[in-house]
């Protein structure tokens, strides 16, 4: 078994086609298929599903994917841990983030570049389920997101409990004042699907005041949801209790909910692959701005997590 054949497998598989993926690859077609039939041959089992509309990995698949990503993830990390060291650490480092942080991380990167000049920093979004298993398979290095609860296998550091808002594009309370769970019931809310974190925490505490979210519509990304609060199709619950970024009057203020509904931020990276020296610098550093933002309370909603 060859190390090409790990990346062209990969490929093929992210890719969702062969002819794609021959094009990213820079390989033909035929030579991609015969590689993965050696594969399959020597594994004894098969590793994709072949229709007219692309492939996907068969459950055995699934399992090479994330086993050939996480191995080829260590070999380009190789170099970088030769070169580095606590010092002048240097490589590239893959860090994801839950979109609704975005805002506050400008000034995160920005520090990187400069404190670490030999330290490539490649960003990439998403909710925090999709970060984890990112992390899970090795796409990632780090990632800074939401949770619930601890449930995932994985290092983490927490850092704070963030509360959450109702988003509106017009005030939800005449005085601007806290919102109840049974007010926050009684409104038109645009929601993640329920495969995301965030909607899981909001229906588990809607249950247990037995309570049902009056949910109106459904948004893929936070950016069709946020669309979709902007055209007033609903209101939203999101961890944010600023945003000022959009504009001063893209949204209303947001709404705190009273009593408070809580996630927890952490930073979180593979237990089972260990950090290089750019990586370890790298957390360190977000750890620490972290921390400087919570003493200047810059991130509204932000409490300091209770001592164990």
């Amino acid at each position: 078994m060859q190390f090409r054949q790990l990346r062209y497998f990969v490929k093929i598989v992210e890719a969702g086609s062969f002819s794609r993926a021959a094009s990213i690859v820079h390989v033909a077609q035929p030579a991609l298929s015969q590689q993965v039939a050696e594969l399959e041959e020597r594994l004894g089992v098969a590793l994709l599903q072949r229709s007219a509309r692309g492939v996907r990995p068969t459950a055995a698949g699934e399992i090479f994917y994330k086993e050939a990503s996480a191995i080829l993830h260590q070999l380009d990390q190789l170099p970088s841990v030769v070169r580095s060291d606590t010092d002048q650490p240097e490589g590239t480092i893959s860090l994801g983030f839950v979109s609704s942080l975005a805002p506050g991380l400008v000034g995160f990167l920005d520090e990187c570049r400069k404190a670490f000049p030999k330290v490539v920093i490649r960003v990439s979004d998403g909710d925090s389920l999709s970060l984890e298993d990112k992390i899970v398979s090795s796409s990632i290095d780090l990632a800074i997101l939401y949770e619930d609860a601890f449930t995932t296998p994985l290092a983490r550091k927490p850092l704070f409990r963030q509360k959450l808002f109702v988003v509106s594009r017009q005030p939800v309370t005449a005085d601007g004042s806290t919102i109840s769970l049974q007010r926050v019931a009684e409104l038109r809310l645009v929601l993640p699907g329920k495969t995301n974190g965030r909607r899981a925490l909001i229906e588990r505490v809607f249950a247990e005041a037995k309570l049902k979210p009056n949910v109106v519509l459904e948004a893929d990304s936070l950016v069709s949801e946020m669309w979709s609060v902007r055209n007033e199709a609903g209101c939203t619950i999101l961890p944010v209790g600023d945003l000022s970024n959009f504009g001063p009057r893209a949204f209303a203020k947001p709404t705190l909910i009273e009593p408070p509904i809580y996630f927890t931020c952490s930073i979180v990276h593979s237990a089972d692959l260990p950090l290089t020296a750019a990586g370890e610098a790298v957390r360190d550093a977000l750890a620490k701005f972290i921390e400087r933002q919570l003493s200047q309370a810059s991130i509204v909603g932000a409490e300091r997590l209770p001592e164990q």
